[in-house]
């Protein structure tokens, strides 16, 4: 029995969700490969061999593999998988946009969004938003994956040694194209990745506020920054830092919560980080049920003597 992680990478070096698949994984028994595609991707290759508990890589290099359009990653995953008994992948936009081709040019079901591996055919996955959890069964062949990564501790990017095999890529299928891609860069932590967020809501009143009372409590702490979905759909943050059902799911060490009444939505992005601040004048919130420290204040006055504090 041996499980096929598909890595996310830049082709330079593999991204921090890769190592909380790794251990999800791990968990189903067996070796674990990890397969790198890209375009000119050696480094990135190199830097997958050396994380722990990796049996294999696969590097499949190649033009098609370039632009990570889900098509070719799909057709890439399915020419390997009757080696693999499991195929998992990081429940992220790409991994969410690739896996349920994969289940479907296979013609099995894929199990989504998991956070325990109860064994290698059951698995544990949130539903309704999170207030219940399913436990699910799979008869398939090949198992297809996809993992919320705050469920599983990621393994050490370093300490490990596996061989690094060269294989064939697949051709451009021609089914899509990239026609351009913008990117936003930020010297801030990775929303997902963070291990302290700060993220502000409706209650901040407009963007210029969330400016002025968010960027330097975000600045003081180190902290990457999100926002509710109300705060998104207002226009105070960009849509990449909403956390939520339909957002960012995280899990830092330190979440800040200021101006967010706490609906079930933003709850369910958030509720599993391991220290939650919670700051707003309404003491009958939501949020307040699953914060570890309250305060009921106004977040104007509040947050600037926070931040004079620290």
């Amino acid at each position: 029995m041996t499980a096929l992680v598909l890595a996310e990478h830049d082709n330079r070096s593999i991204r921090p969700a890769t190592l909380n698949t790794v251990a999800a994984a791990a968990a189903c028994g067996g070796d674990v490969h990890l397969l790198v595609a890209g375009s000119h991707c050696a480094e990135a290759a190199q830097q997958a061999a050396q994380i722990a508990g990796v049996a294999r890589v696969l590097c499949a290099d190649g033009p098609a593999l370039g632009d990570a359009l889900a098509e070719n990653l799909a057709a890439q995953v399915v020419a390997l998988a009757g080696n693999y008994s499991h195929i998992l992948a990081p429940a992220t936009a790409s991994g969410k946009n690739v896996m349920p081709r994969v289940a479907a040019l296979l013609d099995v079901m894929q199990v989504s969004d998991i956070i325990h591996v109860l064994s290698p055919d059951t698995f544990d996955r949130p539903i309704y938003a999170g207030n219940a959890i399913a436990t699910v069964q799979s008869s398939d062949a090949v198992k297809v994956i996809t993992v919320r990564t705050t469920g599983f501790d990621p393994v050490d990017a370093h300490g490990g040694s596996a061989p690094v095999q060269a294989i064939e890529p697949v051709a451009d299928g021609g089914r899509s194209r990239l026609l351009g891609r913008e990117q936003t860069k930020s010297e801030r932590p990775e929303l997902g990745a963070a291990k302290i967020v700060v993220s502000g809501g409706r209650g901040l009143g407009s963007k210029e506020n969330f400016d002025a009372v968010m960027t330097p409590l975000a600045d003081k702490l180190g902290a990457a920054l999100g926002a509710s979905r109300a705060a998104v759909d207002a226009g105070y943050a960009p849509n990449d830092w909403q956390v939520g059902q339909t957002g960012k799911i995280v899990a830092p060490q330190l979440y800040v919560a200021v101006g967010i009444s706490g609906a079930i939505q933003h709850l369910a992005g958030m509720k599993d980080s391991k220290v939650i601040v919670a700051i707003n004048k309404d003491e009958e919130a939501p949020i307040f049920g699953v914060a570890d420290y309250g305060l009921v204040a106004d977040l104007f006055t509040a947050v600037p003597e926070m931040v004079g504090q620290i």
